[in-house]
Order: structure tokens, then C-alpha cells, then sequence
């Protein structure tokens, strides 16, 4: 039934203009609206709404995601604008904080101002019949 419809993803923010700096500048989305509840982005045919809170604790896992490819140049691209990736103990990252996952999938992960937990992550191809 939801199948053909876009997905609008939420994320916390305690700072709209410190926000709205990272999602547009930092990240390249499409700054859509602001209005006196949030920020509104769009990442292809999705939204992203970054609500506007007075308080909130950001959780210690990953909230919102990206699937990319080549992630090297994704991640040098946002490292490039200021991103910092997180360094988690007991994973081996690589230089770039990518994890390379038993599956075959990369990831790395980043915060946003307010600390919620981003993520880019790459995919091996499904085998086809």
C-alpha cells in the first residue's frame, strides 16, 4: 500500500539555523520550507523534516541513512565540507571511518549538530537469477 509513495524521514533539532546550515550546506539537500514547527529537505523523491524541539536527547544509534554508491568519494565529498565521521570502539574502520560489514556492505557513520547518528552506506548488488 505505502510502496508508491515517498518516504518523509524526522529528525530532532534544538537550532534550526545551525540545521539548516548542515542539512543544505554540509550535506547538499534541497532546502525546501521552514515554518514555526521545522525544516523541510528534499533528498531526491524523499523529505526530510528536521522538527524544531526546545529539548531532546539524541539517541546512540543511527536515525537517518543514506544508501550511496562509491562511498570513498561520498565520504571525502562531505569530509571535504566538514563532516566528521564517528569513530566507534572494537570496529575496524579504515582511514576514513568506513566499516566494511560481514555481508559486503560499507557504512560510516556522522552526526549533526544536535548529535543525532547519520549514516552513508554502500551495498553489494543482490545476485540475480
Amino acid at each position: 500500500m505505502l510502496n508508491q509513495y515517498p518516504i518523509v524521514g524526522f529528525v530532532l533539532t534544538k537550532d534550526a539555523v545551525r540545521a539548516r546550515a548542515f542539512y543544505e550546506g554540509s550535506l547538499g539537500l534541497e532546502f525546501v520550507t521552514e515554518d514555526p514547527y521545522g525544516v523541510s529537505f528534499r533528498a531526491q523523491d524523499n523529505l526530510i523534516r528536521v522538527a524544531k524541539v526546545p529539548h531532546f536527547t539524541p539517541v546512540a544509534y543511527t536515525v537517518l541513512g543514506w544508501a550511496v554508491t562509491g562511498i570513498e568519494a561520498v565520504v571525502d565529498e562531505m569530509a571535504a565540507k566538514g563532516v566528521v565521521f564517528e569513530r566507534y570502539p572494537g570496529m575496524s574502520l579504515d582511514k576514513r571511518g568506513i566499516w566494511n560489514t560481514p555481508d559486503g556492505s560499507r557504512v560510516a557513520w556522522f552526526k549533526d549538530p544536535d548529535g543525532n547518528v547519520l549514516s552513508v552506506s554502500e551495498h553489494p548488488e543482490p545476485a540475480r537469477a
